[in-house]
C-alpha cells in the first residue's frame, strides 16, 4: 500500500486457476492461470508491484530486470503492515530530476532497450501507450506530443514495468478486476486543482464500473486505471475459478 495511513493495502484477491474456454473443467492440466485484482481501495503503480510480489512474484527477479531500465534509480522490497495487515512496499529512490518529461518515445526506448522478457516489455509498452493515449485526449493533443510529466517520470516508469515484469514472472494469462474505487474529492496537480478521479483516470475508466467510498483523497492513479484499463477483461466479482 501507499503511505498514507487511511487505506488498507492493496489487495490482489489471489493468482488463480479458472477453466480455459475449451477445456475440461476438472484436469489441473487444462486450467490457465488468472489474477483479480480487488480494487476495493483503489489502486496505484507501486501498490500493484507490491501485491504482486505478496503473490508470489520472485522479488530478486523483479528488481534485477528493474535495474536493467538504466533510469539510475534503485529499488527496495520492503515487508510491512497497513492497519494491522501484512503488505509489501515498492520503494523507488530517483537519483535524477523525478520531473523530467518525457515522450512516449523516449518511454518505449527505455523499455526496448532494457532485459525485461519480451513478453513484459510488451505489456509495459500497452500500458504506456494507453497512458499516452488518455493523456492526450485530456490535453487536446496527439500521443506524439503529449508529455508524460509526473507519469513518464523514473518511479512510474519503474511502476509500469515493474507490474509487467512481475505479471510475467508468476505466468499470469488472463486479469480480471472488481469495480473499482477511485477515492473523491480534490487533488493538486501540475494543473492546478483538479476533481477525483482526475481527467486522465476517468478516461482511461470509461465505461468501467467505478464508485467513491472512504476517505476524501485519490485511491486509483492514472497510472493505476492504464494498468487495468488495457489488461483487465473483465471488471465485476470474481468468475467462478479454483484457488
Amino acid at each position: 500500500g501507499r503511505d498514507n495511513p487511511e487505506p488498507l493495502p492493496a489487495r490482489i484477491a489471489a493468482i488463480m486457476k479458472i477453466p480455459a474456454p475449451s477445456a475440461c473443467p476438472v484436469h489441473s492440466a487444462c486450467l490457465m492461470k488468472l489474477c483479480y485484482f480487488d480494487a476495493f481501495s483503489g489502486i496505484a503503480g507501486d501498490m500493484t508491484v507490491g501485491a504482486l510480489v505478496d503473490a508470489g512474484a520472485d522479488a530478486t527477479a523483479l528488481l534485477d530486470a528493474l535495474s536493467s531500465l538504466g533510469t539510475e534509480a534503485t529499488y527496495r522490497i520492503e515487508k510491512t503492515k497497513r492497519r494491522g495487515i501484512a503488505a509489501t512496499k515498492f520503494h523507488v529512490a530517483v537519483t535524477t530530476d523525478p520531473k523530467k518529461h518525457r515522450h512516449l518515445h523516449h518511454v518505449t526506448g527505455i523499455i526496448e532497450h532494457s532485459a525485461m522478457a519480451p513478453a513484459a516489455k510488451n505489456t509495459a509498452r500497452r500500458i504506456f501507450q494507453e497512458l499516452a493515449e488518455a493523456e492526450a485526449q485530456v490535453h487536446g493533443t496527439t500521443i506524439e506530443k503529449v508529455h508524460f510529466h509526473e507519469v513518464g517520470a523514473v518511479d512510474s516508469i519503474a511502476d509500469i514495468c515493474g507490474t509487467a515484469i512481475a505479471l510475467d514472472l508468476l505466468g499470469i494469462e488472463q486479469v480480471a478486476c472488481s469495480a473499482v474505487n477511485t477515492g473523491s474529492g480534490t487533488a493538486t496537480t501540475e494543473h492546478g486543482v483538479l476533481p477525483i478521479p482526475t481527467p486522465a483516470t476517468a478516461a482511461l475508466l470509461r465505461e468501467r464500473p467505478v464508485y467513491a467510498r472512504g476517505p476524501e483523497m485519490e485511491l486509483t492513479t492514472p497510472t493505476g486505471a492504464a494498468i487495468l484499463s488495457t489488461l483487465s477483461g473483465h471488471f465485476g466479482p470474481p468468475p467462478p475459478m479454483r484457488i
